[in-house]
């Protein structure tokens, strides 16, 4: 191996380029990976971070470049745990370190050792205004969030079809709690892909609850990973505003965990993956089915000790209690004892009574009766001539009223005889009514004349006109003249 720099003079050769000395690939790669380290040993290089990656063993590999050029760049783990910044695409930064080359791909790097920012990149400026003014309008603010149903009965995902992000939720649903899907299939990236993310949100919040496509209980945007270009989409005020004002509650899963995009904010929950959004989404069945079956099994539990608990109890109040026939006896001889009382008590009154009686009586003598008797009978002879005498002025008063009705009853009965007689007639009809009135007689009708001799039946005409009279009509006398 030949260790002489590639400036060193080369021996005269017996024909042209046979002077060169020979080297292999190797040589060579290590002959430039030492003239880069001797002459750019200690660099600082200012430009944007472009697709950055954390690699699983802690090395960060990114690349710087600006509006002309790219450089390739790595910061070792040891490195990357004491930057002061967190390195994110789109971020203008100022990179100390050293050149270096890689053998293996025939490309050189930059070696960082320290990273400062250098101002906001283009991108980073534009959502980061983007951001504030959205946020001063209250979309991005905590009382807007709505909090995600427990069991959502239908989950709609918003999310490319031919991605594998679609068969990672839809697995992790069917593990933990398989629940009905609606797929609305959008563009994750590029020309036109926020006007159809914003539509599919918008197009969810427009079903008719009960209709024949049901609505979702909760949204689930989803994408894969990807640089701060192709995640975009995401961060256009389109998108964002139709988050903000959807109805149902929604959760973003865009990109990985280091990814923050701007429906982030206005989403009412953010997931870091989208199959962390799917477990989100519906909790776990089998814990649900063990928890209820522990829960039930404490209650049981419960339900027995406190029902033992009370037994306990009442047998040990039920052995403070007298013997119910030792209560029973002290009462019914309580009873037997005040009847007995009573009993002699009625005796006695009436033996009290028997003997005020019988001093009363001992007190009226037969001399005292036989003069109230007498005095009873005088007054008495005196109230009989006066009752008399009024009897017999109510029986002549009597007879006298008697009397004066007779009269005038003859009085009548003669006056109606009189008037009979003088060519009067009374006319009756079925019903022996006297009928006064012409209206009342029906055509036809039976009819009953009392004359002053006698009674004749008689049938009345149909026409009520007076009758022509064909003998001049007789003079009439005074009804009241005497003959």
């Amino acid at each position: 191996m030949n260790d002489l720099p590639l400036t060193t003079a080369l021996p005269p050769g017996p024909g042209p380029g046979a002077n060169l000395p020979e080297y292999t690939v190797s040589e060579l790669s290590l002959a430039l990976k030492r003239s880069v380290e001797e002459n750019f040993s200690h660099v600082r290089v200012r430009g944007e971070i472009s697709g950055f990656k954390r690699h699983g063993s802690g090395h960060c590999y990114f690349a710087l470049k600006d509006a002309e050029a790219v450089l390739d760049a790595v910061c070792w783990r040891q490195t990357a745990i004491r930057l002061p910044i967190k390195p994110e695409d789109g971020m203008e930064v100022v990179c100390t370190g050293r050149l270096t080359t890689y053998p293996g791909r025939s490309k050189y790097q930059l070696v960082i050792d320290s990273i400062s920012l250098a101002g906001v990149g283009a991108l980073l400026k534009i959502l980061e205004d983007r951001r504030q003014r959205l946020a001063a309008e209250g979309l991005f603010a905590i009382e807007r969030k709505k909090k995600l149903p427990f069991l959502p009965q239908v989950i709609g995902i918003i999310t490319s079809p031919s991605g594998a992000v679609l068969r990672d939720i839809l697995h992790r649903l069917a593990d933990r709690f398989p629940r009905r899907v609606l797929v609305w299939p959008v563009a994750v990236q590029g020309e036109g892909a926020a006007a159809q993310i914003a539509a599919a949100i918008e197009g969810f919040n427009c079903l008719a609850a009960g209709g024949t496509t049901p609505r979702p209980d909760l949204i689930i945007v989803a994408r894969g990973g990807g640089s701060l270009e192709d995640l975009m989409p995401f961060n256009e005020e389109i998108v964002v505003r139709a988050a903000a004002a959807s109805a149902i509650p929604l959760i973003s899963a865009v990109g990985h965990e280091t990814d923050t995009t701007l429906i982030d904010h206005a989403s009412d929950r953010r997931a870091p993956t989208p199959t962390a959004a799917a477990e989100m989404a519906v909790p776990v069945r089998l814990d649900l089915i063990a928890e209820l079956g522990g829960k039930a099994a404490r209650l049981t539990g419960g339900v027995s000790r406190l029902f033992a608990e009370h037994r306990l109890l009442l047998g040990g109040l039920a052995r403070g209690l007298p013997d119910p026939q030792d209560l029973l006896g002290a009462a019914a001889q309580r009873l037997d004892d005040r009847t007995e009382r009573l009993r002699l008590a009625i005796a006695a009154r009436f033996g009290v009574a028997r003997q005020r009686l019988d001093l009363a009586a001992a007190r009226l003598r037969p001399a005292a009766l036989a003069a109230d008797v007498g005095r009873a009978r005088a007054r008495l002879a005196d109230v009989e001539p006066r009752l008399a005498a009024a009897m017999a002025r109510a029986l002549a008063a009597s007879h006298d009223a008697l009397d004066n009705f007779t009269g005038r009853l003859a009085t009548h009965s003669e006056r109606h005889e009189s008037l009979l007689a003088r060519g009067y007639v009374v006319v009756r009809d079925a019903a022996e009514k006297v009928v006064t009135d012409a209206a009342k007689v029906r055509p036809n009708a039976a009819l009953e004349l009392e004359f002053f001799d006698g009674k004749v039946g008689a049938i009345a005409g149909g026409s009520r006109r007076p009758v022509r009279r064909s003998v001049p009509p007789i003079g009439q006398g005074n009804l009241f003249e005497e003959k």
